[in-house]
């Protein structure tokens, strides 16, 4: 069984930073996608990036603001958020993929005041 516990997350102004961290333990396999998906009051859930074998993929709305990276030895993948606008403010949730199945944190989160 694998779980994914999110932390980091709170209130920021516009233009400041925050980072997420997603602790996983279970049976975690380091070429296995991670990831940070966020889900805005009244919206679906949205892929923000995602982290497999070092490649790296971007929702074009955070391009260039925030960076994704993984420590495998620590089963932990960081969300680094720069230059946070109002329109990031979400719920944020990690996520590990298996072929089979995906896994999902309790999401934390982030609200950016203007």
């Amino acid at each position: 069984q694998v779980q994914l516990v999110e932390s980091g997350g709170g209130l920021v102004q516009a233009g400041g930073s925050l980072r997420l961290s997603c602790a996983a333990s279970g049976s975690i396999r380091s070429n296995m996608p991670m990831g940070w998906y966020r889900q805005a009051p009244g919206k679906q859930r949205e892929l923000v990036t995602d982290i497999t074998s070092g490649r790296t993929n971007y929702a074009d709305s955070v391009k260039g603001r925030f960076t994704i990276s993984r420590d495998s030895a620590r089963n932990t993948v960081y969300l680094q958020m720069n230059s946070l606008k109002p329109e990031d403010t979400a719920v944020y949730y990690c996520s590990y993929r298996t072929p089979l199945v995906t896994y999902w944190g309790k999401g934390t989160l982030v609200t950016v005041s203007s």
